[in-house]
């Protein structure tokens, strides 16, 4: 994608922001120099333009700034989780009140075979095998805005197993190979545990073979989700009463579709659009069954399975799964649609900064850019909406780009997104704050029909 320059004005302005933002975030560095060689890798991220490399941060002639960023941010023992830490809790505090944990993931595509954790896999999100990186990031996510503060990234079997590639790579004793939401569900739960953040719903797309797993490991932390899943996930259903024999297996498309009867309409706001968007919405009661092969047996995890229908859709096009039963539908379709709120900064802002253009080989160094490509995008945003911290010198107004203008006005007025869900007899105003944990337990309604996710 093309890289743009910054005005020299929104420059400084962002130079001075990110000069705060070191003495705020960077604190459990030791040295001084290696918070001032932060200070240089992300100005050169957020004003470098084209690919955001070592090389081309330092730039032209300067080999001795390029070994010292190369140490800082490839060899330099430095924890990344207390600066990823002080981001969140930042952001929590003085940006915005965050409405989910979003869940993204990132492929990243390489030639060769050196990059850690590169590998040939089937990729969900490209409908094919790939040579590439897979990650994840976890976002505090609004309706205005949202922030990347947690990184993950996927290692391989070959990357856990041989013993050389991990040598060379740095890659810790601890780390697994996992698949990419079993790396995000860890992540979540240790953010959770010990992040001192107030907890949110945790909004994520679940393939199918994971579905349970990240069922059973956030209900055993109490943590809100609202997970997207695929149509096909098979799941058991049947009435109560005689009258109604089961259960009986079909995909979930089939189960939202047997309720379309009971649709609601949702009139919403997409994010970053001024247009108005028309959705139907219904749902069905679900118990999740827990795996098989736990010592101690689980009882069932009620749920609710929810589908929508896009614009002149003849079948459901959308499904989530959540354990939030307090909410109206309206209310917690917003949240899934938070997803598109990560999506539109991730290409808008995060990408720009270089989050993808990290060339290094080693476990260390991929975290450390991740890391301050993640305050380079909250200096940016925080920026363009004239956030000011806490003992910055001035305020820093930078210009909103065009994609950002409407937006931005929109949020000021305070009118994106909102959705109204209409009943054939009522209609209810959804723009209060979705629920924090711990949710209520899901009640069942007396029509709604029980399924059970297989």
């Amino acid at each position: 994608m093309a890289r743009t320059v910054l005005p020299e004005e929104s420059a400084k302005e962002i130079s001075e922001l990110i000069d705060v933002l070191i003495s705020l975030f960077f604190e459990s560095l030791p040295r001084r120099d290696q918070r001032n060689w932060a200070r240089v890798y992300l100005n050169g991220l957020v004003r470098t333009s084209g690919k955001k490399t070592i090389r081309n941060i330092a730039g032209t002639g300067a080999s001795s700034v390029e070994q010292s960023l190369q140490q800082f941010i490839s060899k330099s023992p430095w924890d990344w989780t207390p600066v990823r830490r002080s981001l969140a809790q930042y952001l929590e505090r003085t940006a915005q009140r965050p409405l989910a944990w979003v869940v993204r993931p990132m492929v990243i595509e390489k030639a060769g075979d050196r990059s850690v954790g590169v590998g040939r896999q089937f990729v969900p999100q490209l409908g094919r095998t790939a040579n590439c990186q897979q990650a994840s990031g976890i976002w505090l996510a609004s309706s205005e805005s949202s922030f990347p503060v947690e990184w993950t990234l996927t290692l391989p079997a070959p990357w856990t197993s041989e013993l050389l590639r991990r040598r060379r790579a740095g890659i810790p004793d601890t780390a697994r190979s996992l698949t990419p939401a079993q790396d995000a569900v860890h992540a979540v739960q240790r953010m959770a545990a010990t992040w001192q953040l107030q907890r949110r719903p945790v909004v994520m797309e679940v393939a199918g073979g994971d579905v349970a797993s990240c069922v059973e490991s956030f209900t055993l932390q109490d943590i809100p989700f609202v997970f997207k899943v695929d149509g096909s996930l098979p799941v058991s259903f049947g009435g109560a009463g005689r009258q109604r024999p089961g259960p009986y297996t079909a995909p979930a498309r089939e189960l939202i579709d047997s309720l379309r009867s009971q649709r609601r309409v949702v009139e919403w706001t997409r994010h970053g659009r001024a247009e108005g968007a028309v959705t139907l919405l219904t749902s069905a009661a679900i118990l999740a069954t827990p795996s098989e092969d736990r010592p101690v047996p689980l009882p069932p995890t009620p749920l609710l399975l929810m589908g929508a229908w896009t614009e002149a859709a003849l079948l459901p096009t959308e499904f989530w799964i959540t354990n939030i039963g307090d909410r109206p539908l309206a209310q917690l379709f917003l949240l899934a649609k938070l997803i598109d709120r990560v999506s539109l900064d991730f290409t808008e802002t995060c990408e720009p900064v270089g989050i993808r253009d990290f060339e290094g080989r080693s476990f260390r160094g991929w975290h450390h850019h991740a890391t301050l490509a993640s305050v380079a995008h909250a200096s940016m945003l925080l920026s363009a909406r004239g956030r000011t911290p806490a003992g910055y010198p001035g305020p820093a107004r930078g210009p909103l780009g065009p994609a950002r203008a409407a937006v931005g006005a929109a949020g000021a007025a305070g009118a994106a997104p909102t959705a109204t869900a209409t009943a054939p007899a009522t209609a209810t105003r959804t723009g209060g704050a979705p629920p924090v944990l711990p949710p209520r337990p899901f009640i069942p309604g007396q029509s709604a029909r029980r399924a059970y996710i297989r």
